[in-house]
């Protein structure tokens, strides 16, 4: 058994899992392959903020793999099965659906948006938003926004989650990358001075951004924070 080393200094990057899988999931799953597969959709789900998951996309994760692989040789095999038993358990829900590429196995947390998205996939109105995995990007080095608010601010919620998926789409990575920067240098590590800096941006040109005495970029709450 290869020995862990303990975790890092320094801050360190948490997964949020709902309490209701310790008290009600967990103490059912009685397969080590459920809840390795299971553990690990939720890791992808809520770190890159993904309704649905490819089956070849997991296929193609290389640290699932890896994980997979010390209960058996076959990780397809082995993934398969624990994707059906975590369905089964109601633990994620299931679609296929069909492009010009063939079709294609979803995956979603059981949750309240993820029936939603179900709900749209049966009914054609989005298409596959993961397909094989030989098509997954590899990673860059620039860090995107959910790295960047996690490394810079805290936890991401499910609503503050659309939201950084909106500016992502909306504003260049190096505005993104120069409003977070600007955020730390000027001490005020809140979502809502972020957005006020990219929307700034957006309007007034990317040299016009603020100073930490330049309080017309601060909420009122911000304002009152800082006051006190």
């Amino acid at each position: 058994m290869e020995k862990f080393n303990g975790f890092p200094t320094g801050e360190l990057r948490f997964t949020s899992v709902p309490d209701l899988f310790f008290a009600r999931l967990l103490p059912q799953i009685d397969s080590l392959v459920e809840l390795k597969v299971t553990l690990h959709f939720m890791w992808v789900h809520y770190r890159q903020a993904r309704q649905a998951v490819s089956f070849n996309e997991l296929l193609a994760d290389e640290t699932l793999g890896q994980s997979l692989s010390l209960l058996d040789e076959d990780i397809e095999a082995t993934l398969a099965q624990g994707l059906q038993r975590a369905v089964e358990r109601g633990t994620l829900l299931n679609v296929q659906v069909e492009d010009e590429n063939g079709a294609h196995n979803l995956y979603l947390l059981n949750s309240e948006r993820g029936r939603q998205a179900q709900r749209k996939f049966e009914a054609g109105e989005i298409g596959v938003v993961a397909t094989s995995g030989a098509e997954v990007a590899a990673p860059t080095k620039r860090s995107n926004i959910f790295e960047l608010y996690e490394d810079n601010i805290g936890l991401i919620s499910p609503i503050l989650a659309d939201e950084l998926k909106d500016a992502e789409a909306t504003y260049p990575p190096q505005w993104i990358e120069d409003a977070f920067k600007i955020a730390v240098e000027n001490n005020v590590r809140r979502w809502s001075y972020i957005r006020a800096i990219l929307e700034r941006m957006a309007t007034a040109g990317r040299e016009d951004t603020p100073d930490e005495s330049d309080k017309s970029w601060y909420s009122d709450d911000e304002r009152e924070l800082i006051q006190h």
